[in-house]
């Protein structure tokens, strides 16, 4: 279709044709968030249209937060193949995104200063992403050196590219852990952050995320800071119950 016969009507066509073949309000809103993406880009930045038609995005139900506490998270590392155990190991000692683990080269490491560090082009906010490297991270950091001249993991010398292969299904399998995908990893490092004290606003930068609403969805997973409010009642029960 050409761009400038795309109208409301059309849009809504498309959704009621996706739910009718059964699948989510998600997955239907992922291919409108492409479509809208296009003609808002074909008015803003390409002149192709003057205006784009409004585009109504279906209701998501909030889902909660996917996490594995730490003897989960050991009991899968131990069943995957040792090249993917270390990209998992070192995702969840650092929060990075599958593509940013995958595509890591040397030339972003300093091993002297424990650091990495991900390019605007390279993260998801456009936004460059400063990566401290605690003793875990170095540890796996170390084991990749000559493996590769660019790249940091690898598999028999080759880039790794996918992740999501059989060989993490089986092991999640073996593991005995379901509903559990490889982003979830990410998701297990930020939940681990919060619920040993790392403020929000730090944990929103290392994480690169650009809003703070993103970073808020682990909030509930800490109540150390309200714990003194919590007393305040616990001691004017004790004054009535004198």
């Amino acid at each position: 279709m050409l761009l400038d016969t795309i109208s409301r009507s059309t849009i809504d066509l498309i959704t009621d044709a996706k739910l009718a073949e059964g699948v989510s309000n998600a997955t239907v809103n992922r291919i409108l968030e492409v479509l809208r993406a296009i003609l808002r880009r074909a008015v803003n930045q390409w002149d192709w249209l003057d205006r784009a038609p409004q585009i109504r995005m279906l209701k998501e139900p909030t889902r909660r937060i996917r996490f594995l506490p730490r003897e989960e998270a050991q009991r899968l590392l131990a069943e995957l193949p040792p090249h993917l155990a270390d990209m998992a190991a070192f995702s969840l000692a650092t929060g990075l995104r599958r593509a940013n683990v995958t595509g890591l080269l040397w030339s972003q490491v300093d091993l002297k200063r424990r650091a990495a560090w991900i390019h605007p082009d390279q993260a998801k906010a456009r936004r460059a992403i400063a990566v401290p490297l605690n003793q875990e991270a170095m540890s796996i950091i170390q084991k990749q050196t000559g493996k590769h001249p660019q790249r940091v993991f690898t598999y028999h010398g080759s880039p790794i590219l996918q992740v999501s292969t059989k060989a993490w299904y089986s092991a999640l399998e073996r593991a005995g852990i379901e509903n559990f995908r490889w982003h979830d990893l990410r998701h297990t490092w930020a939940s681990w952050h919060v619920q040993n004290g790392t403020p929000l606003f730090a944990l929103q930068e290392m994480g690169g995320w650009e809003s703070s609403e993103m970073v808020r969805r682990y909030a509930h997973l800490t109540a150390g800071h309200l714990a003194p409010y919590a007393d305040r009642l616990e001691s004017l029960i004790a004054q009535v119950e004198l």
